[in-house]
């Protein structure tokens, strides 16, 4: 039977959107959200998401990596599934939306600009080379000479598939500063196993890492991904960060049909 999907990105983070407050999608069915994610056999994305009815909340989103697995909170895809929520006429300029991490809280400009609201970050790891934390999903957070031609692929498996984090894998991101405020990242994805365009939590671990690392003094970071700009701002009492906001632009792509 066929059924009707949504494809939005943010930052060039691209995902599978299903309205899935009839319980129309099989979400046990890893191989089926692995072969719709698939660029070549299937619709082509970096992860799949579902709407679904929530208790006291607006919706919830249910999120699955590219290889078919349901993982951890995803930024981008947050935001995406607002414009959605928003699309569909489920939300207007506001939210609140359930995720695995949690509530979420999110706005809409009158541009289509969405600012979303991470989870508080208690723990920040600081280590010789790097820096580890969890904004709704794990970070490795490195600073590169020569981010353009750095291998993130390779280096990111290598980092990602090492005993330093387990079975689970971490993502993993590399930067370089370009100003006071302002630093340009690239990430390698656990579940993609590969590089994306823009990273949602990856970014909001950066921002926070470079201000744990003494690289800025602000509070409201920019950062520039190979698939466009997304700004994270947050309020900092010590060692704990909180009012977190992701805020970038979530597009719609196209709809169509597929069967399942």
């Amino acid at each position: 039977m066929e059924y009707t999907f949504y494809k939005y990105q943010g930052t060039g983070n691209d995902f599978v959107m299903v309205d899935n407050r009839d319980d129309i999608f099989p979400k046990n069915d890893t191989k089926l959200v692995g072969h719709l994610c698939d660029r070549r056999f299937g619709i082509g994305a970096d992860g799949l998401i579902l709407l679904e009815n929530a208790g006291s909340a607006d919706f919830r989103m249910v999120y699955y990596n590219s290889d078919g697995n349901e993982s951890t909170m995803c930024g981008n895809g947050g935001r995406c599934i607002v414009a959605f929520a928003n699309a569909l006429g489920i939300i207007d300029n506001e939210t609140e939306f359930d995720a695995i991490d949690g509530r979420h809280h999110a706005t809409i400009d009158e541009n289509g600009i969405i600012s979303l609201h991470m989870k508080d970050v208690n723990t920040v790891s600081m280590y010789e080379d790097y820096v580890f934390l969890d904004t709704g999903s794990p970070h490795h957070v490195e600073i590169v000479e020569d981010l353009p031609n750095l291998d993130v692929k390779g280096i990111g498996a290598n980092i990602r598939y090492s005993g330093l984090y387990g079975d689970k894998g971490s993502n993993v991101n590399f930067v370089s500063q370009d100003g006071a405020d302002r630093f340009s990242v690239r990430t390698y994805e656990r579940g993609v196993e590969d590089e994306t365009l823009s990273c949602g939590t990856g970014v909001t671990a950066v921002a926070i890492a470079m201000k744990v690392l003494g690289k800025t003094e602000a509070n409201t970071v920019r950062l520039t991904t190979p698939g466009g700009e997304l700004k994270v701002s947050f309020a900092q009492n010590g060692k704990q960060f909180t009012e977190v906001y992701l805020t970038g632009p979530a597009r719609f792509v196209f709809k169509g049909e597929a069967e399942w």
